[in-house]
C-alpha cells in the first residue's frame, strides 16, 4: 500500500469522527508495532495540509523487556520531523516477575496506559492518537459478545475525563493487511515485542477464528464493521 491509499483512509476517518481540531497537540502512542508507526507516517502527511493546524510527539513506553532496542524508532521519527520521547519503566518486571500474574495483560495494559497519559500531560498534549486498525475493531467486538456477552466496542474518539485528554483512533478505517503491505514496502523498523505472553492471549485466539470466517463469508470484515457503525453502540454514530 502507497502512502496516499493510507493517507486517505485516516483522512476519512478523521473527518468522519472529527478527531482533530485547530490547535490541537496530539501525542502518538508508539508500541513499536506497524500500526503505530504507520500512523507517525500518516499524521505527519496529514499535518502538512489538514485545514486544522496540529502539532504531533511520539511517546513510547518501555516495560523494560531485555533486548528491545528503541533507536530505530528514534531514528524514523527524527526522518519524519516529529519529537520523540522514550519512558522507560519496569512493568515487565512487576507484572511477571513480582507478581506472577497469571493473566497478565489486563494490569500491564492499565500499568501502561498509566505511564503513557502521565508523558501525555507532561508534554501538553490534549489528545492521543492510538493505532487500532479495523481488525483490531471487528476483534475487539467479537471478543466483547463471545467473552462477555454484550454488544460493544471502544470508540473512535473518547475523552477521558480524569485526565483531560482525548483519545483518537485515526487508522480506524484501515485494514490489517494493507497496514502490512505499507510496513513492507516502506521497511518500517519495526520493533519486535519480547512479552512472553505475546502470541498467547485471547485476541490472538479470536484473530485466528476471525481469519477462518474469512474463507467462508465473502467481506466478512467489512460487514462486521458497518454493524458496529450502524448497532448504535455509544461513540460509533458519524459526525
Amino acid at each position: 500500500m502507497k502512502i496516499q491509499k493510507l493517507l486517505s483512509y485516516v483522512r476519512c476517518a478523521v473527518d468522519d469522527y472529527n478527531m482533530i481540531q485547530d490547535g490541537d497537540r496530539i501525542a502518538i502512542g508508539v508500541s513499536g508495532g506497524k500500526d503505530s508507526l504507520a500512523m507517525i507516517a500518516a499524521l505527519k502527511s496529514l499535518q502538512r495540509f489538514y485545514p486544522a493546524k496540529f502539532e504531533l510527539e511520539a511517546i513510547s513506553v518501555s516495560l523494560g523487556f531485555e533486548g528491545m532496542d528503541f533507536s530505530p524508532i528514534q531514528k524514523y521519527c527524527d526522518d519524519w520531523g516529529v519529537n520523540y520521547t522514550l519512558v522507560n519503566t519496569d512493568i515487565g518486571q512487576i507484572v511477571f516477575d513480582e507478581r506472577g500474574e497469571k493473566n497478565p495483560c489486563s494490569l500491564c495494559a492499565k500499568m501502561r496506559k498509566g505511564a503513557l497519559n502521565e508523558m501525555v500531560e507532561k508534554l501538553g498534549c490534549n489528545k492521543i492518537a492510538l493505532g487500532h486498525n479495523r481488525d483490531d475493531i471487528v476483534e475487539t467486538f467479537l471478543m466483547a459478545l463471545f467473552y462477555e456477552g454484550r454488544i460493544g466496542c471502544f470508540a473512535p474518539v473518547t475523552y477521558l475525563d480524569r485526565k483531560k485528554i482525548t483519545s483518537i483512533r485515526p487508522l480506524a478505517y484501515v485494514p490489517e493487511a494493507d497496514i502490512i503491505g505499507f510496513a513492507n514496502k516502506y521497511s518500517l523498523p519495526v520493533v519486535k515485542n519480547k512479552c512472553p505472553a505475546d502470541g498467547n492471549t485471547t485476541r490472538e485466539d479470536v484473530k485466528n477464528m476471525v481469519k477462518e470466517y474469512r474463507k467462508k463469508f465473502d467481506h466478512f470484515d467489512s460487514k462486521i464493521f458497518g454493524a458496529i457503525q450502524r448497532a448504535d453502540i455509544n461513540g460509533w454514530g458519524k459526525l
